[in-house]
């Protein structure tokens, strides 16, 4: 049996970023997962990302995305914004500028015997390690509509299931939800040759303007200068800053969307929900109803209606989630992420209750990385 220090099982931003972190910190690291495999199977080329560009994933701060850029000879104004595939290529050049090797490997379950883990591979192997850190991706997090499974699996899927909008040249395609994803997938899929699009949401039409989140830096200087700083904070601190959050992240879209909405074809229908999946008009093309009154018919159905935290869909912590503690399906961490089976340590939208929703973006990695890794030390030893 292959034994290490540290597992990190996952290979987004999150686990390349505490792996990165952990070679430099001297920790013998392996890492298991398809690299930035959410990234590159569950969104669609063409997507833009509502970052900046000094949001990076280095906890030392030197293999930034400003310095990729630097190398590479691009002007960060002519990325603005920044395009899927250039963090795709960042997230490449930082892996090999860390030296990581990561074994595009999957885990199917996670084991604590006396003593440490030990991670079972769909290969078979097995693979002993002191401590865990796990990244998991948010596609097993999908958070559909009730009346989702009334709807044929062929036509209706979630955002990050239809990447791929070549088969929906002429199709009539309704979407429900009405944030980012609800409305770049809207302008992607029209531009796509689609027939209609059809945006469904129950508030107002939010307004497409251009935001700063430079606000989110402070709260991550807080959470490394103060241990457990957002859980030391009020209620009302934290409702507060959730607001801000949702003002900027959920109230207001990108600016650059909103020229490319301007087509005949999306139609929005604000302060409007589905209410029933009729029977067909047309063989295999349901009818639904809005609450409006409003009678679409349908080819295709997207949900952007984002995700919910259930950690009991990470069929590989299966075997260990007796010991884990879990509020309202997220894991109960504590002030460097580690969750109460002593070792286990899990990173990314799984710690938004606990950290703030920040950690659920790329920006939280460094910060999550820099208190891993300090915790994994004190408990390895000298």
């Amino acid at each position: 049996m292959e034994r290490t220090p540290l597992l990190v099982i996952g290979a987004g931003p999150y686990g390349l970023s505490v792996a990165a972190h952990a070679l430099e910190r001297g920790i013998d690291t392996i890492v298991l997962g398809r690299p930035m495999g959410f990234w590159r199977d569950h969104m669609p080329a063409g997507m833009l990302l509502r970052s900046g560009a000094d949001w990076h994933i280095d906890a030392a701060g030197l293999h930034t995305l400003e310095a990729y850029l630097e190398v590479q000879g691009i002007a960060p104004r002519s990325v603005d914004p920044i395009p899927l595939q250039l963090v795709l290529d960042y997230a490449d050049w930082f892996t090999r500028s860390k030296h990581l090797l990561v074994r595009d490997q999957l885990v199917t379950r996670l084991t604590k015997p006396d003593g440490g883990f030990e991670a079972e591979l769909a290969t078979g192997e097995r693979i002993f390690a002191d401590a865990v850190v796990a990244a998991p991706g948010i596609s097993s997090f999908q958070n559909l509509p009730s009346w989702a499974d009334r709807l044929p699996p062929e036509i209706a899927g979630h955002t990050c299931d239809v990447v791929g909008f070549g088969d929906l040249a002429g199709a009539r395609v309704l979407i429900v939800g009405g944030r980012q994803s609800a409305y770049e997938w809207a302008a992607l899929i029209a531009e796509h040759g689609a027939e209609r699009v059809d945006v469904v949401h129950r508030h107002d039409v939010p307004r497409f303007e251009r935001v700063s989140w430079a606000f989110v830096d402070a709260h991550m200087e807080s959470t490394l200068q103060v241990r457990g700083w957002w859980r030391r904070l009020s209620s009302d601190e934290r409702e507060s800053i959730a607001r801000r959050f949702w003002e900027v992240g959920r109230l207001t879209l990108e600016y650059w969307l909103a020229p490319r909405l301007a087509r005949e074809c999306v139609r929005r229908w604000p302060r409007a929900e589905v209410v029933e999946v009729q029977g067909d008009t047309e063989p295999g093309v349901p009818v639904v109803r809005l609450s409006n009154g409003e009678r679409l018919t349908v080819d295709r159905v997207v949900f952007a209606s984002g995700y919910r935290a259930d950690l009991t869909k990470v069929s590989y912590l299966a075997p260990v989630l007796d010991r884990v503690a879990t509020a309202e399906g997220f894991p109960v961490l504590g002030e460097a992420f580690e969750s109460t089976l002593a070792g286990l340590y899990l990173a990314g939208f799984v710690s938004t209750r606990d950290f703030g929703p920040f950690f659920g973006f790329l920006r939280g990695a460094p910060a999550t990385a820099t208190l891993i890794i300090e915790d994994v030390l004190r408990h390895l030893g000298p």
